[in-house]
Protein backbone atom coordinates (compact mmCIF):
# COMPACT_ATOMS: atom_id res chain seq x y z
CA UNK A 1 0.00 0.00 0.00
CA UNK A 2 2.84 2.36 0.81
CA UNK A 3 4.44 1.64 -2.57
CA UNK A 4 1.19 2.54 -4.33
CA UNK A 5 0.96 5.79 -2.37
CA UNK A 6 4.56 6.66 -3.23
CA UNK A 7 3.99 5.90 -6.91
CA UNK A 8 0.84 8.05 -6.91
CA UNK A 9 2.68 10.91 -5.23
CA UNK A 10 5.60 10.64 -7.67
CA UNK A 11 3.18 10.65 -10.62
CA UNK A 12 1.42 13.71 -9.21
CA UNK A 13 4.70 15.56 -8.75
CA UNK A 14 5.77 14.64 -12.28
CA UNK A 15 2.48 15.93 -13.66
CA UNK A 16 2.78 19.21 -11.76
CA UNK A 17 6.43 19.88 -12.56
CA UNK A 18 7.07 18.38 -16.00
CA UNK A 19 3.71 18.09 -17.72
CA UNK A 20 2.81 21.64 -16.71
CA UNK A 21 5.38 22.86 -19.25
CA UNK A 22 3.84 20.94 -22.15
CA UNK A 23 3.15 23.05 -25.22
CA UNK A 24 0.25 22.26 -27.57
CA UNK A 25 1.04 20.07 -30.61
CA UNK A 26 0.13 22.90 -32.99
CA UNK A 27 2.90 25.00 -31.51
CA UNK A 28 5.43 22.19 -31.15
CA UNK A 29 4.95 21.02 -34.75
CA UNK A 30 4.75 24.49 -36.29
CA UNK A 31 6.41 23.99 -39.68
CA UNK A 32 6.33 27.74 -40.34
CA UNK A 33 9.19 28.04 -37.83
CA UNK A 34 11.55 25.90 -39.89
CA UNK A 35 14.36 27.91 -41.41
CA UNK A 36 18.07 27.51 -41.95
CA UNK A 37 20.22 29.13 -39.24
CA UNK A 38 22.53 31.83 -40.53
CA UNK A 39 25.52 30.76 -38.46
CA UNK A 40 26.61 28.63 -35.54
CA UNK A 41 25.76 31.31 -32.96
CA UNK A 42 22.18 31.53 -34.19
CA UNK A 43 21.86 27.74 -34.15
CA UNK A 44 23.17 27.64 -30.56
CA UNK A 45 20.71 30.36 -29.49
CA UNK A 46 17.82 28.51 -31.10
CA UNK A 47 18.75 25.23 -29.39
CA UNK A 48 19.06 26.95 -26.01
CA UNK A 49 15.74 28.78 -26.33
CA UNK A 50 13.70 25.93 -27.85
CA UNK A 51 14.90 23.23 -25.46
CA UNK A 52 13.93 25.42 -22.52
CA UNK A 53 10.61 26.49 -24.03
CA UNK A 54 9.63 22.94 -25.08
CA UNK A 55 11.23 21.18 -22.11
CA UNK A 56 8.04 19.29 -21.24
CA UNK A 57 7.54 18.03 -24.79
CA UNK A 58 11.12 16.86 -25.10
CA UNK A 59 10.91 15.21 -21.70
CA UNK A 60 8.10 13.00 -23.00
CA UNK A 61 10.01 12.26 -26.21
CA UNK A 62 13.17 11.28 -24.32
CA UNK A 63 11.12 9.07 -21.98
CA UNK A 64 9.49 7.38 -24.98
CA UNK A 65 12.91 6.75 -26.55
CA UNK A 66 14.15 5.23 -23.28
CA UNK A 67 11.14 2.89 -23.08
CA UNK A 68 11.60 1.93 -26.73
CA UNK A 69 15.31 1.19 -26.19
CA UNK A 70 14.54 -1.13 -23.28
CA UNK A 71 11.57 -2.88 -24.87
CA UNK A 72 13.47 -3.66 -28.06
CA UNK A 73 16.33 -5.26 -26.10
CA UNK A 74 14.67 -8.33 -24.61
CA UNK A 75 17.72 -9.57 -22.72
CA UNK A 76 18.18 -6.16 -21.10
CA UNK A 77 14.50 -6.08 -20.18
CA UNK A 78 14.71 -9.54 -18.57
CA UNK A 79 17.91 -8.64 -16.71
CA UNK A 80 16.48 -5.39 -15.32
CA UNK A 81 13.23 -7.09 -14.33
CA UNK A 82 15.15 -9.91 -12.64
CA UNK A 83 17.41 -7.57 -10.63
CA UNK A 84 14.72 -5.04 -9.66
CA UNK A 85 12.02 -7.57 -8.79
CA UNK A 86 14.49 -9.80 -6.95
CA UNK A 87 15.83 -6.89 -4.92
CA UNK A 88 12.31 -5.79 -3.95
CA UNK A 89 11.21 -9.36 -3.13
CA UNK A 90 14.22 -10.03 -0.89
CA UNK A 91 13.79 -6.77 0.98
CA UNK A 92 10.07 -7.34 1.50
CA UNK A 93 9.70 -11.08 2.20
CA UNK A 94 13.07 -12.23 3.52
CA UNK A 95 14.21 -9.81 6.19
CA UNK A 96 15.63 -12.47 8.55
CA UNK A 97 17.73 -15.62 8.06
CA UNK A 98 15.75 -18.64 6.84
CA UNK A 99 16.57 -22.23 7.81
CA UNK A 100 16.51 -24.87 5.04
CA UNK A 101 17.43 -28.17 6.70
CA UNK A 102 21.01 -27.81 7.82
CA UNK A 103 21.56 -24.63 5.76
CA UNK A 104 20.85 -21.10 6.95
CA UNK A 105 20.12 -18.59 4.17
CA UNK A 106 20.49 -14.92 5.05
CA UNK A 107 19.33 -11.93 2.99
CA UNK A 108 22.99 -11.19 2.28
CA UNK A 109 23.39 -14.58 0.59
CA UNK A 110 20.33 -13.91 -1.56
CA UNK A 111 21.58 -10.48 -2.61
CA UNK A 112 24.93 -11.96 -3.62
CA UNK A 113 23.20 -14.67 -5.64
CA UNK A 114 20.95 -12.09 -7.26
CA UNK A 115 23.85 -9.97 -8.48
CA UNK A 116 25.98 -12.98 -9.47
CA UNK A 117 23.19 -13.98 -11.88
CA UNK A 118 22.01 -10.48 -12.83
CA UNK A 119 25.34 -8.86 -13.72
CA UNK A 120 26.27 -11.45 -16.40
CA UNK A 121 22.77 -11.01 -17.85
CA UNK A 122 23.35 -7.27 -18.06
CA UNK A 123 26.71 -7.85 -19.72
CA UNK A 124 25.15 -10.09 -22.37
CA UNK A 125 22.39 -7.53 -22.97
CA UNK A 126 24.95 -4.86 -24.02
CA UNK A 127 23.52 -1.99 -21.96
CA UNK A 128 26.37 0.32 -23.02
CA UNK A 129 25.40 0.02 -26.69
CA UNK A 130 21.75 0.67 -25.78
CA UNK A 131 22.76 3.69 -23.69
CA UNK A 132 24.82 5.22 -26.50
CA UNK A 133 21.99 4.60 -28.98
CA UNK A 134 19.59 6.34 -26.63
CA UNK A 135 21.89 9.33 -26.09
CA UNK A 136 22.66 9.64 -29.81
CA UNK A 137 19.03 9.40 -30.89
CA UNK A 138 17.97 11.99 -28.31
CA UNK A 139 20.77 14.38 -29.26
CA UNK A 140 20.12 14.12 -33.00
CA UNK A 141 16.39 14.59 -32.52
CA UNK A 142 16.63 17.58 -30.19
CA UNK A 143 19.58 19.38 -31.79
CA UNK A 144 18.47 18.72 -35.35
CA UNK A 145 14.89 19.88 -34.92
CA UNK A 146 15.52 22.83 -32.61
CA UNK A 147 18.49 24.27 -34.52
CA UNK A 148 16.31 24.54 -37.64
CA UNK A 149 13.33 26.01 -35.78
CA UNK A 150 13.27 29.76 -35.22
CA UNK A 151 11.65 31.15 -32.03
CA UNK A 152 9.17 33.12 -34.15
CA UNK A 153 7.29 31.61 -37.06
CA UNK A 154 7.35 33.15 -40.53
CA UNK A 155 3.58 33.61 -40.46
CA UNK A 156 3.71 35.68 -37.27
CA UNK A 157 6.63 37.69 -38.64
CA UNK A 158 4.73 38.57 -41.82
CA UNK A 159 1.63 39.37 -39.78
CA UNK A 160 3.56 41.72 -37.49
CA UNK A 161 5.10 43.43 -40.52
CA UNK A 162 1.67 43.97 -42.08
CA UNK A 163 0.34 45.37 -38.82
CA UNK A 164 3.29 47.76 -38.51
CA UNK A 165 2.68 49.38 -41.91
CA UNK A 166 1.10 52.85 -41.90
CA UNK A 167 -2.56 52.91 -42.98
CA UNK A 168 -3.34 54.11 -46.50
CA UNK A 169 -4.58 57.63 -46.98
CA UNK A 170 -8.36 57.91 -46.70
CA UNK A 171 -10.93 60.51 -47.61
CA UNK A 172 -10.36 62.40 -44.36
CA UNK A 173 -11.66 60.01 -41.70
CA UNK A 174 -10.69 56.34 -41.20
CA UNK A 175 -10.70 53.74 -38.48
CA UNK A 176 -7.14 52.92 -37.42
CA UNK A 177 -5.49 51.38 -34.30
CA UNK A 178 -2.51 53.73 -34.41
CA UNK A 179 -2.11 56.69 -32.07
CA UNK A 180 0.11 58.73 -34.35
CA UNK A 181 1.52 57.86 -37.72
CA UNK A 182 2.84 59.14 -41.00
CA UNK A 183 0.37 58.28 -43.74
CA UNK A 184 1.55 56.54 -46.89
CA UNK A 185 0.90 59.71 -48.87
CA UNK A 186 3.15 61.75 -46.57
CA UNK A 187 0.51 63.51 -44.43
CA UNK A 188 0.51 63.51 -40.62
CA UNK A 189 -2.37 62.01 -38.66
CA UNK A 190 -3.37 61.37 -35.05
CA UNK A 191 -5.73 59.08 -33.17
CA UNK A 192 -8.86 60.56 -31.63
CA UNK A 193 -11.80 58.54 -30.22
CA UNK A 194 -11.66 55.68 -32.69
CA UNK A 195 -11.03 57.82 -35.77
CA UNK A 196 -7.97 59.11 -37.52
CA UNK A 197 -7.86 62.71 -38.52
CA UNK A 198 -5.58 63.43 -41.44
CA UNK A 199 -3.88 66.77 -41.60
CA UNK A 200 -4.32 67.89 -45.20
Amino acid sequence: MEAVMRATEALKNFRETKLANLRPPQEFFDFHRISRPANLNQATERISYNTGYFSGNYGLIVAALAVYAVLTNYILLIALAFIVCGYIAIGKFITEPVQFGQTTVTPRHLYITLFVIGIPLLYVASPIWTFFWFVGASAVLIIGTRASSSPESKASTLRSRRESRPPPCGAGLAICPYATFRCACGMDGFWMRGTVLLDR
